[in-house]
């Protein structure tokens, strides 16, 4: 059981929003991350993160998320959320304020976030999605380069025709190597496609991730049935009753529980539980863009439930971290941050502001200050 107990009221009285410039490689059309800062009467600050925010987002949480958490007073970060209650549900921008406002609460308490959930474990896992490659080859090829920087838990990314033989072929060069799928979505119910997954069947594989849309769980659910291989569930979740309703048609029988994407960390620690009350297997993904985010899910998943592989960068990923120390793997394994309170992560401010497309600081008293980021030389 989380330590949420304190009848200490916590008014946020500044908040800070920065947007990340978008790294080149990913193209003119995607979206920057935004990090956010709450700060109480005391000084102390609590961070959370965005990932890559769309310009609707971005308005969400500066016009309304950021000035509606302002205006409401909290003794328990599990009672931040009602700030926003009365909003545009985005699960997104919600998180990056619940997140935030966990790490001040459990740094100002003087323990560490994963103790405040209600965390145990001292180390976790790794796991590392590899996309969808070029060729057979140089996936193997890939695979080769996280296995020896010590991944027990490889996920591959799975589309019709990039499925069986692809699997297959890591498989014969790591037959020893835990393997699961993510399909996207990318199936239908179509005779070819439902041939394509029980092929998967046969391959003796953790799960298979999202097969269909996110809207068809009645699809999810007849699959599931068929399979002895776990349908698991990602996208199609964006709140615990989402999750519920997917327990109630058994539609799966794993979730990949994501901060962002199910609201925060309070959603996500009863995610975390109501799964493995129904018997699902529970591993924390994340699509968060830097260490800020990163952090928080492995303090989620160091809840004794989520006892899959956790997701983190693999090895040759060159995304900016912007978390101190870096939230990586080492040898395969992921440290809970236990020495330290709130994340057990600070943010390095210098490379922030290298990073930074723009920031707008609001505080209690409505004021708003915007300003642009440093132009790159």
């Amino acid at each position: 059981m989380a330590h949420t107990g304190s009848a200490t009221v916590t008014r946020i009285v500044e908040l800070e929003l920065v947007r990340l410039r978008t790294p080149a490689r990913r193209g003119s059309g995607a979206a920057g991350s935004v990090l956010v800062r709450v700060a109480d009467s005391e000084g102390v600050s609590g961070w959370g993160e965005l990932p890559r925010a769309t310009r609707s987002q971005w308005e969400a949480l500066s016009d309304a998320y950021a000035p509606a958490l302002l205006r409401h007073s909290w003794s328990r970060p599990t009672e931040a959320c009602e700030a926003w209650a009365d909003l545009p549900w985005d699960p997104a921008a919600a998180a990056a304020l619940d997140c935030a406002c966990w790490d001040l609460w459990s740094r100002r308490r003087g323990m560490p976030l994963a103790h405040a959930l209600g965390g145990r474990r001292t180390a976790l896992t790794a796991g590392v999605t590899l996309p969808r490659q070029r060729t057979v080859e140089s996936l193997v090829t890939e695979v080769n380069r996280q296995v020896g920087a010590g991944f027990r838990r490889v996920r591959l990314e799975i589309g019709p025709g990039w499925d069986t033989d692809a699997v297959r072929a890591v498989q014969t060069s790591f037959p020893f190597l835990v393997l699961q799928v993510d399909a996207g979505g990318r199936y239908s119910e179509s005779p070819a496609h439902l041939e394509a997954l029980r092929a998967l069947d046969s391959l003796g594989l953790l799960a298979v991730e999202d097969p269909f849309p996110p809207d068809d769980l009645a699809a999810y659910a007849r699959l599931a049935a068929e399979l002895r291989t776990p349908v698991a569930l990602g996208r199609p979740l964006e709140s615990v009753e989402d999750l519920a309703e997917a327990i109630r048609l058994e539609a799966g029988g794993a979730v990949n529980v994501d901060v962002s994407r199910l609201g925060g960390l309070t959603p996500a620690r009863r995610a975390v539980d109501r799964a493995v009350d129904a018997g699902w297997q529970v591993w924390c993904g994340s699509s968060a863009a830097t260490g800020v985010g990163r952090a928080a899910t492995v303090a989620l998943a160091s809840l004794s439930g989520a006892s899959l592989p956790v997701e983190v960068p693999g090895a040759g990923n060159r995304g900016s971290d912007l978390a101190v120390p870096p939230v990586r793997a080492h040898d395969g394994v992921v440290p809970v941050p236990l020495a330290e309170n709130g994340l057990g992560h600070g943010v390095d401010r210098t490379a922030l502001a290298g990073h930074t497309a723009q920031a707008l600081l609001v505080d209690s008293s409505g004021s708003r200050e915007l300003r642009s980021g440093r132009k790159h030389r």
